[in-house]
């Protein structure tokens, strides 16, 4: 699961410690998922009171289901905690219930939390970056950047161990063949007719121009690539522009497998670049409820609380 370290301008714990939280949040997880695979391969269930006991004890991981966060659009029923039946079910069943920590920490620290637009929660988009990435990939979900008081929103940022990708999704209706005619303006056909529509590339400019400014003030050395994807339709061109991919649906499942099998531990440039970013970005909050739940590893193991 790749870590969601900037959600638009919400406050995130990754811009309190980015040193700290995504090497934590790597371990929580496989900690957690080999009690889960545990129980699942003892054929155990969450509802067994022996089993209950022990997990609750060991890592809490019933609490984790049960916990039920303000913000979430949709209740755990008690038939949520009966085990799937295969391991491919199993995964997609606790990467699911990642989900709800995962946004907890790229929308609130100990003492500050942001509100958050309930669309984020359903978004599928968001939920496929996350889901579909490997663990070392920290995404920057259209970040808010604050630069000289003006704020100007940026593209997907996927940062992995070895280079950063500002990442333009175009997508529409599968039955459109996009082409890029030229610097301005890109060809949309269905049905044998024909829009103009604004060149991507200008949004891409625009945000490789932010980080790469950001970068070189840190003197910071780290690979910048430009990406225009689509999972769903065609795209037609000569050439790529500069330091650019175009990833049409007929080139996706190849880029796609690719960053899947990036074999890598988190590496010093890319979390100094990380965090070189973020503080450049613009940030709303309000001060934590003194009676809100402040419990930072809900449904994880018990490990050392902030101060």
């Amino acid at each position: 699961m790749a870590q969601l370290i900037k959600l638009q301008n919400y406050i995130t714990r990754y811009e309190w410690d980015i040193y700290r939280y995504p090497s934590q949040f790597i371990r929580l997880k496989q900690d957690n998922w080999n009690r889960l695979f545990q129980l699942w391969s003892n054929n155990e269930s969450l509802t067994d009171p022996v089993v209950e006991e022990e997990v609750e004890k060991q890592s809490k991981w019933k609490s984790f289901l049960r916990k039920k966060h303000q913000e979430e659009p949709v209740e755990v029923d008690e038939q949520g905690e009966i085990l799937p039946e295969t391991e491919e079910q199993l995964k997609h069943y606790f990467l699911e219930h990642l989900l709800p920590f995962q946004f907890k920490w790229a929308t609130s620290t100990i003492s500050n939390v942001s509100f958050v637009d309930r669309k984020y929660y359903a978004d599928k988009t968001l939920q496929y970056f996350l889901k579909r990435f490997p663990d070392t990939y920290l995404l920057m979900y259209y970040p808010i950047f604050e630069l000289r008081k003006a704020p100007i929103e940026g593209e997907i940022i996927l940062i992995s161990p070895v280079g950063i990708e500002i990442i333009y999704l175009l997508e529409g209706n599968p039955d459109t063949i996009i082409t890029a005619s030229d610097e301005r303006s890109w060809v949309y056909e269905k049905n044998n007719k024909q829009t103009k529509h604004l060149s991507p590339m200008f949004a891409l400019k625009r945000s490789e121009k932010i980080v790469k400014g950001i970068l070189e003030k840190y003197a910071i050395k780290f690979p910048i690539e430009k990406i225009i994807l689509s999972r769903t339709n065609i795209i037609n061109f000569l050439s790529e522009p500069y330091k650019t991919k175009i990833i049409g649906k007929q080139d996706y499942e190849k880029w796609f497998q690719e960053k899947r099998s990036l074999v890598s531990p988190l590496k010093s440039n890319q979390l100094k670049a990380a965090e070189a970013i973020l503080k450049h970005c613009e940030t709303s909050y309000v001060r934590r409820p003194d009676w809100e739940d402040n419990d930072d590893n809900a449904g994880f193991l018990l490990v050392e609380e902030e101060e």
